[in-house]
C-alpha cells in the first residue's frame, strides 16, 4: 500500500512506520542511528538497494534482495555512504 511521506523529522520515521505496521524499509543509504531505531520498532532494515522502485520490489519480493549492511557516517561536514552513489 501506499503511504505518504508526512516529512523529515529526527526519529519520527521509525515510530510512524511501526504505527503503519512496515515491518521492513529498503533504502539505499541511512545511518546507524537511524537503523537502530528502526530495528527498536521491530522493522527491519535493508540497505544498499539500487535501481528503480520496481527493480528494487521485484528483488525483495522473490527474497533476492539483500542488504549490504553499510551504514552512512557523517564525518564534520562530508558526507560518506559507503559504498553508495
Amino acid at each position: 500500500r501506499f503511504i505518504p511521506n508526512p516529512g523529515h523529522k529526527p526519529g519520527f520515521l521509525p515510530m510512524f512506520l511501526g504505527d503503519q505496521g512496515i515491518n521492513t524499509v529498503v533504502s539505499g543509504g541511512m545511518g546507524a542511528m537511524a537503523v537502530n531505531l528502526f530495528n527498536e520498532r521491530g522493522i527491519d532494515v535493508i540497505i544498499g538497494a539500487v535501481g528503480s522502485v520496481d527493480d528494487v520490489m521485484d528483488q525483495y519480493l522473490a527474497k533476492t534482495l539483500v542488504s549490504t549492511g553499510s551504514v552512512c557516517e557523517h564525518h564534520e561536514h562530508e558526507h560518506e555512504c559507503g559504498e553508495h552513489n
